[in-house]
């Protein structure tokens, strides 16, 4: 019996010291929750709105970006093809010989005193009046330009006895 008395005793005491610890103050605030992103809370939001603009913008505007370069590139790689270099150095030679032939005729009494080309739509007309040569030049959109060079000077002659 004087066991269960202690033990009781102990129990008491137990309870009283542990009731101790705990009736000290007691703080507590409300909890509140709050969402993290600016959509929800709507605190921030039209910076939040204007990061994910500026980041939809940005990635509109790479994509173009790479769309267009890849459409270059492609371009780029198709003139550089040994059929495109060979194309262009032809066209080359073909205008330089046919804009000789042009000055040869212009400057030479047997090439007669005028003629007419039609060069993709542009139309040069010339003409030698025997003291000047007269070059017209209809570019497609319509402008006109005219070319006057003197015969006689500057070392140009329609003949031989020109020379100085």
């Amino acid at each position: 019996m004087i066991e269960k008395t202690k033990d009781k005793g102990l129990l008491i005491v137990g309870w009283l010291v542990l009731l101790s610890f705990l009736s000290g103050k007691i703080d507590a605030t409300e909890l509140i929750y709050q969402f993290k992103s600016p959509s929800f809370s709507g605190i921030g939001t039209s910076a939040h709105y204007l990061t994910i603009d500026e980041q939809e913008s940005t990635r509109k505007l790479k994509i173009a970006e790479d769309i267009q370069s890849s459409i270059e590139e492609a371009a780029r790689e198709l003139d550089n093809t040994t059929l495109a270099k060979f194309v262009r150095n032809l066209e080359s030679r073909i205008f330089s010989r046919l804009s000789q032939d042009l000055a040869e005729s212009l400057f030479d009494d047997k090439g007669g005193s005028g003629g007419s080309i039609d060069l993709e739509g542009n139309t040069i007309n010339f003409l030698n009046t025997g003291t000047e040569i007269i070059l017209t030049i209809l570019d497609i959109d319509g402008t006109i330009t005219e070319i006057r060079i003197p015969i006689g000077s500057f070392g140009i002659c329609a003949d031989a006895p020109c020379a100085p």
